[in-house]
């Protein structure tokens, strides 16, 4: 299945580098060519010549060989590989790669490649729960590194939780159907809407809501892998797309945002994804200096924003694809579908803040997808990335039954 392909392994000083033996042997017998790379930390865990000799190469731990004075190219490295695989990787590892602390060769290594990245994280349920772990993680993943989540169950510690590094077969069917995938989505250009916008009240405050662009970066990135040309609008959001193949125009307000998404669907755009939760009204006055706190109440004045998905409805092209998201709080159902008759919509994803780990914020989502012909189909609640791929799937079966 992997015949053909280069893979380099990092691996990083965590007691899980035992599995790692399992993970090259396993790659090499799928018929990969493998490279790996230890940081000095690792070599206590397990040994160069073990997987050296599972691997068929030698393994690089230094820039150079103080022997014979061979220098081990970080920048050839990143471009003789298909994918660089880090497994296990530590906390500290994580961190390194994403504020680019180039002080060994597997990190430099990663910063120098051009190809996909998967990681697999390895540590104590506290260290991988811990805000600044998490924070490494959001950040690769929005440069688009895939994170191969960490099984949870008894650790070196003798706790029990999340951060066992996933088990090595599980991985390799991570890396066999990355390599197996399709560009179902090549030569199609998909524009995507993500985040709040800002609605400013004066030079300080501002309405707003708590999107995060999580549920959008991960469309954006399953569109984007799946071969189409994206590009994003994004609002002032907490997460956006940072990989090199997604396209992301930045936009403050709901009028920004309305300008923006019509411009770029009329440069052509095969599916438009409206993730965004754009302002539904906006000041009519903006003071320009900071308005101060008064002993009376304070009346703003609030007027309706452009509708960017009714007037999208209104210009689409025959044959492309116009999806809506619908975040309700009651009467959930009827409201998604009226939304999708008004707007001339083909396909409408309901979120319910009724819905525990659904919403805005968090990494999971709990959707339910309406169709025009009437059909509709509820999923249980995932990962945002696992939420995504439900969303592009029937994008694709719209798309098919279009033609």
């Amino acid at each position: 299945m992997l015949k053909g392909k280069h893979i380099i392994v990092g691996v990083t000083g965590s007691i899980a580098a035992y599995k790692s033996a399992m993970l090259v042997r396993s790659l090499v017998k799928q018929g990969a060519e493998v490279k790996v790379i230890m940081t000095d930390t690792a070599k206590k865990f397990i040994t160069p010549l073990t997987l050296a000799t599972l691997s068929k190469n030698p393994v690089l731990v230094e820039f150079f060989d103080p022997e014979n004075g061979q220098w081990n190219s970080h920048v050839s490295l990143g471009l003789w590989a298909d994918l660089y695989l880090i497994a296990p990787a530590t906390a500290a590892s994580l961190s390194k790669m994403a504020y680019g602390v180039a002080d060994n060769l597997l990190v430099t290594t990663y910063l120098s490649s051009r190809c996909p990245v998967f990681v697999a994280p390895a540590m104590d349920l506290d260290m991988f729960a811990h805000p600044s772990t998490q924070k490494s993680l959001e950040i690769l993943r929005q440069r688009g590194v895939t994170i191969v989540e960490p099984a949870a169950g008894e650790l070196a510690s003798g706790l029990d939780g999340k951060g066992r590094m996933e088990e090595p077969e599980k991985i390799v069917e991570q890396v066999v159907k990355f390599f197996g995938r399709k560009a179902t989505l090549a030569g199609k250009r998909v524009l995507i809407t993500s985040g709040p916008t800002r609605e400013p009240i004066d030079p300080v405050r501002y309405l707003t809501n708590d999107s995060s662009g999580k549920m959008a970066t991960a469309i954006a990135r399953q569109m984007a892998f799946r071969g189409a040309q994206v590009t994003v609008v994004s609002g002032p959001a907490a997460v956006k797309p940072e990989q090199k193949d997604i396209e992301v125009i930045d936009v403050i307000t709901a009028e920004q945002m309305y300008q923006s998404t019509i411009e770029q669907y009329n440069k052509g755009a095969d599916i438009v994804v409206l993730c965004a939760a754009v302002a539904d009204y906006t000041p009519a006055k903006k003071s320009s200096v900071k308005m101060k706190k008064r002993e009376d109440n304070l009346t703003i004045e609030l007027l309706p924003t452009k509708d960017i998905a009714a007037e999208i409805g209104k210009i689409k092209r025959q044959g492309d694809i116009l999806v809506g998201f619908a975040l309700e709080t009651d009467n959930e159902t009827s409201n998604a579908q009226s939304k999708l008759e008004r707007k001339n919509l083909d396909m409408i994803v309901l979120n319910s803040l009724r819905d525990p780990g659904a919403g805005f914020a968090g990494d999971t989502n709990k959707i339910n997808i309406f169709f025009r012909n009437g059909d509709s189909e509820s999923f249980p609640l995932k990962s945002k990335s696992a939420v995504a791929e439900d969303i592009v799937d029937n994008i694709e079966k719209l798309m098919s039954n279009a033609q």
